[in-house]
């Protein structure tokens, strides 16, 4: 028919124009549809007025999204697990009113394994403002019911604990955290105050029973996010180290046969920053593809950066520098099967407005095109976003801070949104 109407010499009957113009509109349809389908998605979820710090987890086809919200004179730690419908009603794991809340050390509920799921959250001590403890509940059903809740750490020191990572081990649930037993209670610790940071770590067994403690890291920055991942040949830890003279790069410890290696660096940014810039890195595996992302001011020039790895973390062959101007940091970052990498990080706007914003870097280094994803406000209260690749969709959780109170709020993109092909 295409033929006829190119080659004929007479006018085009109404019928062939009809013809042509429907499938004109079908073109369009689908044209506009695709669009669609690539920009984020809301996900709404039954997070109340005030709601805040939210965490994304996600393991064997599993994502639950925790937050903190208020409740009575205390605050109640959520959760809601996603499905074909999207977020399920939320379920409580614990409440409290005397729980220490900060808007860059948030509680978190991990699936461990297909039923067994573990939360922390920090509980004040009396002995000073920052005196607080990591606790912990483990779960056997898929967070219906949690046993008694536990701390992981030893000591009884009136000082900071927090910052931590949940992570599965052969014998029950890994945890890693920020510990401030050698402080004497300060915040963003120096030596007037003692001792610094370490960053330890411990196993809680299915009995929630604490089997074993170690030192991973004697001295760290104070006040930064812990991030872990599992390679194929186990965890691997990221945190900011603290060197003697202030230098405050970016570390990798890897568990090798049940022992922490010493922490290495994963690039030599020599950021020498007298405290603590609380932006801590992030850090997803697959096989044996690590990649990490982080935030640097070094030079006094603020910069996201993602280095890759081929080898489990052992070294990093591949670093970028995305292009952004006035990032935040607040990263997060998921890794592809081949090795590339998807990394999120919040970015000043205006004077009261952030973007966070998601781009994909290939396994040779090569970053594609940001997308923005959601707009919140440029102050603390925006938190640290979140992030979780589950089934070829890229799921964001974050703190919608413009008005008070704030919001959790998520929403959902495609990956092939940023994949090229």
């Amino acid at each position: 028919m295409f033929r006829l109407l190119r080659n004929a010499p007479r006018p085009v009957r109404p019928l062939a124009l009809l013809v042509i113009a429907t499938l004109a509109s079908g073109c369009g349809d689908d044209a506009k549809q695709h669009a669609t389908e690539q920009q984020p998605r809301p996900l709404p979820l039954a997070a109340v007025f005030g709601s805040a710090l939210p965490h994304l987890a996600s393991h064997a086809g599993t994502t639950v999204l925790s937050w903190v919200e208020p409740v009575g004179d205390g605050v109640a730690l959520r959760f809601a697990t996603l499905g074909d419908n999207g977020w399920s009603s939320p379920q409580t794991v614990s409440t409290g009113e005397d729980w220490f809340v900060n808007w860059a050390d948030f509680p978190s509920v991990e699936p461990i394994t297909d039923t067994t799921w573990a939360a922390h959250w920090l509980r004040k001590k009396p002995g000073g403002k920052y005196a607080y403890d990591v606790v912990m509940a483990v779960s056997d059903d898929r967070g219906e019911h949690w046993q008694t809740p536990l701390t992981p750490h030893t000591d009884d020191t009136a000082t900071e604990h927090g910052f931590v990572s949940l992570f599965p081990t052969l014998a029950g649930v890994g945890a890693l955290w920020l510990d401030g037993r050698n402080t004497s209670g300060g915040h963003d610790g120096h030596a007037a105050h003692g001792g610094g940071m370490t960053l330890r770590a411990a196993t809680i067994n299915a009995n929630s029973e604490r089997v074993d403690e170690h030192l991973v890291d004697g001295l760290m920055c104070d006040c930064c996010q812990t991030d872990i991942a599992l390679t194929d040949h186990g965890p691997v830890a990221v945190y900011r180290d603290r060197s003697p003279d202030e230098v405050r790069d970016i570390a990798i410890a890897r568990q090798v046969e049940g022992q922490w290696l010493p922490g290495i660096p994963v690039a030599t940014d020599n950021w020498q920053i007298d405290g603590c810039p609380v932006n801590g890195p992030a850090v997803a595996a697959q096989g044996k593809h690590v990649a990490v992302a982080w935030f640097t001011g070094a030079g006094d020039v603020p910069r996201v950066r993602i280095a890759l790895s081929e080898d489990r973390g052992a070294t990093f062959t591949r670093t970028v520098t995305l292009a952004d101007q006035r990032p935040l940091g607040r990263v997060d970052i998921a890794v592809l099967p081949d090795g590339g990498a998807i990394v999120s990080w919040l970015s000043k706007r205006d004077g009261s407005t952030s973007e966070l914003t998601a781009q994909w870097i290939n396994a040779s280094g090569h970053d594609g095109q940001p997308r923005s994803i959601a707009t919140t406000a440029a102050t603390r209260a925006a938190g640290f976003p979140q992030m979780v690749l589950a089934d070829r969709q890229l799921i964001f959780a974050w703190t919608d801070a413009r008005n008070k109170p704030t919001t959790v709020k998520s929403a959902t993109l495609p990956l092939t949104a940023l994949v090229a092909h």
